[in-house]
């Protein structure tokens, strides 16, 4: 059955959805417990949940969501489903402990990100009257999904009006009550979607829609009483406050969500039946009320799709039953519904909260269900497979767009959003973004994209992918052909599959260079985004020659064998260049000629350096110090240490837009390490720090001190002692490379270390702020603009893994210029040629990379080698590759 519904299966995992609704997220710290996540118990309670077979299905789809090994039991109950889930998204372990620590390194924007287009929702649309512990603003959501709604609770209205200090008990009539809600509520009618009432939380749903206003007062009398902040309890005050707004929403063509079913303990369970609304479903003044039962309302399912199927203005929405139940659950309730409701009246939601990865799991546990249920219905005859397509556009979109009155342009997302009037709009993606270039970084350090017109990018591209030559991971930095012995030929396509969360604006996009200065015309500086690529051989597995992948997987090594991360800061150098024309001559010189640290230097690169500076931090990358360097038109610009992962794709944005805004003032920039072999050269030096439950655990302390560093600190860096003439084929790769790493030039010659030993390749760093006896981190000086930052970076946890395994010890310190030790130190590989050599011969970085993915890499070196001694000449061209 599985092969004859395919194209159903296609449908239901790649509609957008409408998640029509769920409540805000938290940001990390906190006090509302993650375990949430996957129950709706509370105190003593909530610690029985792993025990659920609700939890135990959510646990095993958030750890396919991060790509966890399943394999392992999970603490608190066993391999349990949930966390087996949530745990494969973040390609962790299984247990919740260490999702919870996987959680606490990446930070909110980066398991958001994962976490929503994993699930593939488009519109969310947020009932903001729960109160969190740290709880995100409306705006703050729109990180994550391009457009966001507002539901707004009516009793927590009520409650924050007669709860204000500018009323006292004593003042409150029911008619000056009626007119500040009224009056509050039609201020904020043009910023919201629709309405939602909890009766059934607080006295069920058998709602008299004629209480008496002189039942009501009383009621309203009798909460005034009680203490402060006030919750409204009374059944008449609730009855009166519920068809207030009904007939209100009436006015305003707003739909009424109302819980239904289960939720929460503070809930009688015989008191949610949606038919206790009869009454309320047979008064005329509500006819035309469009009223949403929220939660399936299970366990009264029946009861609900029965009034969908005889009631004009009643439709359905399962979030919380999907995914709270079990699979069979699950599957019961939503056939439930569709017994009799028609399809055009059921909706998804999650009913995500709190959380990134409640959303997700509501998502992919819908969509699970849904095809589940309308492949069977196939099976049975009750629809085509076309209908049942149509039916999923029904269910995960069309219906709640209708519903809601919501102006989304089918697929697309657009980043400038806005509420306006009753209607979520959004604007043409291409009105402003017209091409979104989704970037590689090749095994010879060069920066390769493929540009995507906005348009289709959000409505296809961004979660399909783009395809890619094999070959491509195979090119060298003078030919776009793959090198002989890299096993790579134009033979097999992969996927170039769009990593949203890292998705950011190019500065001066699309600007047209007119003479001096820039077209403002706007149909000529429409912008342009750029997202880094994951190499994917199939939906979900990372080919094995993939940068990214491939850091993503030593660094996963670290951290389930040693409980460590790895955080990394680059130091930018750079060489600006000017276009000079003498005698019809072409030319491109160095922008000044000044000195280190030159203020003249500064000055005249202000203005450039300002934009750089202010792009990089719209980008989200933090500079922590920029100034002039050593060489003619030479600048560095210092980036902060952050999750290595995160660290190279922020390099590469780094170099992206420093390049991009040179450009747009005539200028070059160029990461060349070599660039004038009679000036000095540029490196991209890499401070390393490694990590445990956000304490550094490098740094050593007064029980455990190695020349500053812990055992950890110094058993890493032995690692990366001892495979550093090895590591070198990936952090210096090309023969250029070897024409910086001279003696007595601040680059690092010698294999050795130091403290604060600037000639040292292994330099360990006391910043201010650090205890003088101490050292904070480590800088590898022999890292330049020619590597791939992920390859590089990989090389080097790898051999640091290996220093932790086999407890590697550090030799003593070089304390002075290791020149003037020469005789005894031994010299860094002072070609290509020798760092291919000893890469050859490394099986632990052989082993922990990928043989595959090495042996590539040895082929294309061998490559530049050979192009470059018979082409020294060449080395003009690479200005503008690097």
């Amino acid at each position: 059955m599985e092969a004859r519904y395919e194209v159903l299966r296609r449908a239901t995992e790649e509609v957008a959805a409408v998640d029509a609704h769920a409540h805000n997220l938290v940001e990390h710290g906190s006090a509302f417990p993650f375990l949430r996540c996957f129950s709706e118990a509370e105190g003593d309670a909530l610690a029985l949940a792993p025990h659920s077979l609700s939890f135990k299905c959510g646990m095993r789809m958030a750890a396919t969501l991060w790509g966890l090994p399943c394999h392992r039991a999970v603490e608190r109950g066993g391999c349990i489903r949930s966390l087996r889930d949530i745990a494969a998204l973040y390609n962790c372990e299984a247990s919740l402990e260490k999702v919870e620590k996987f959680r606490s390194a990446e930070g909110l924007k980066s398991i958001g990100s994962k976490c929503f287009q994993a699930a593939n929702i488009s519109v969310i649309l947020i009932d903001d009257g729960i109160a969190f512990d740290k709880m995100l603003d409306l705006e703050s959501h729109k990180a994550f999904a391009p457009v966001v709604g507002r539901v707004l609770r009516i009793e927590r209205l009520a409650e924050t009006i007669i709860n204000a200090e500018s009323f006292s008990g004593s003042s409150w009539t029911l008619d000056s009550f009626t007119e500040s809600y009224i009056s509050k509520l039609n201020s904020v009618s043009n910023q919201i979607v629709a309405l939602k009432s909890i009766a059934a939380y607080r006295s069920g749903l058998e709602i008299n829609p004629n209480v008496s206003k002189t039942d009501a007062e009383d009621g309203l009398r009798k909460e005034l009483t009680g203490p402060r902040p006030f919750r409204i309890t009374n059944k008449n005050l609730i009855d009166y406050l519920f068809t207030c707004s009904l007939g209100i929403a009436v006015s305003l063509s707003l739909p009424v969500q109302i819980h239904t079913g289960f939720g929460d303990k503070d809930l009688d369970l015989r008191k949610c039946n949606p038919l206790h609304l009869r009454a309320v479903l047979e008064d005329e003044r509500f006819a035309k009320c469009q009223i949403v039962l929220l939660h399936a309302s299970y366990p009264f399912s029946k009861e609900a799709s029965y009034l969908a199927s005889v009631y004009s203005q009643v439709y359905l929405d399962f979030g919380l039953a999907i995914p709270k139940l079990s699979v069979h659950g699950m599957t019961s309730s939503l056939k439930e519904l569709l017994e009799l409701a028609p399809i055009k009246k059921v909706m998804f939601s999650t009913d995500g909260y709190a959380f990134p990865e409640t959303y997700y799991l509501g998502a992919k546990r819908a969509r699970d269900v849904v095809y589940r249920v309308l492949s069977a219905a196939c099976e049975d005859g009750d629809l085509s497979i076309q209908e049942a397509i149509e039916a999923i556009e029904d269910i995960f979109r069309r219906n709640a767009l209708n519903l809601y009155k919501l102006n989304v342009v089918n697929g697309s997302i657009n980043h400038e959003t806005a509420i306006v009037g009753k209607r979520v709009s959004l604007s043409s993606v291409e009105e402003d973004v017209l091409f979104v270039r989704i970037i590689w970084c090749d095994a010879s350090g060069q920066h390769r994209c493929r540009v995507v017109p906005a348009g289709r990018f959000y409505e296809i591209t961004r979660n399909k992918g783009v395809g890619l030559t094999f070959a491509a991971m195979g090119m060298t930095s003078f030919c776009d052909g793959p090198a002989d012995g890299s096993n790579l030929t134009g033979v097999g396509e992969i996927r170039l599959v769009p990593d949203m969360p890292t998705l950011v604006r190019l500065p001066c996009s699309y600007a047209i260079f007119m003479g001096n200065y820039y077209s403002l015309n706007s149909k000529l500086s429409r912008h342009e985004e750029m997202v880094m690529a994951d190499m994917q051989i199939r939906p979900g597995e990372g080919w094995e020659y993939c940068p990214r992948n491939t850091l993503r997987k030593v660094t996963k090594v670290l951290l389930d064998e040693f409980n460590v991360t790895m955080k990394a800061g680059f130091e930018n150098e750079f060489f600006l260049r000017r276009k000079l024309v003498s005698n019809g001559v072409e030319m491109w010189i160095p922008y000044d000629n000044t000195n280190y640290c030159s203020t003249s230097a500064f000055d005249g690169a202000s203005s450039i350096l300002q934009e750089v500076y202010s792009s990089l931090k719209d980008s989200g990358i933090v500079v922590e110090q920029l100034h002039a360097e050593a060489g003619k038109g030479q600048f560095e610009i210092a980036l902060k240490y952050i999750l290595c992962t995160v660290a190279a794709d922020k390099l590469i944005y780094a170099r992206e837009t420093i390049k991009s805004i040179a450009r747009k003032h005539g200028l070059v920039a160029t990461f060349l390490p070599k660039p004038d072999l009679d000036d000095f050269g540029s490196g991209s030096h890499v401070h390393l720090s490694l990590w445990e439950n956000d304490q550094n655990v490098f740094m050593g302390s007064s029980k455990d001190n190695f020349h500053g560093m812990s055992k950890t600190g110094e058993q890493f860096l032995a690692g990366v002692y001892h495979h550093l003439p090895s590591i070198l084929a990936f952090t210096a790769p090309h023969p250029n490379s070897y024409d910086r790493i001279q003696p007595d030039t601040w680059s690092g010659a010698y294999l050795c270390w130091g403290k604060e030993n600037r000639e040292a390749p292994l330099r360990t760093a006391c910043p201010p702020g650090v205890p003088l006896d101490l050292v904070s981190n480590f800088e590898i000086k022999s890292f330049d603009g020619c590597a791939n930052p992920h390859l590089g970076l990989a090389a080097i946890v790898a051999a640091g893994i290996d220093g932790l395994r086999r407890h590697l010890k550090l030799p003593e310190p070089i304390e002075s210029n290791p020149s003037d030790h020469s005789s005894k130190l031994k010299r860094l590989p002072q070609n290509l040629q020798e760092s291919v050599e000893s890469l050859s011969a490394d099986k632990v970085l052989h082993e922990l990379i990928g043989d595959k993915l090495v042996t590539t890499a040895i082929a294309i070196r061998k490559a530049e080698i050979n192009h470059f001694a018979k082409n020294p000449g060449a080395l003009k061209d690479l200005i503008d590759r690097y």
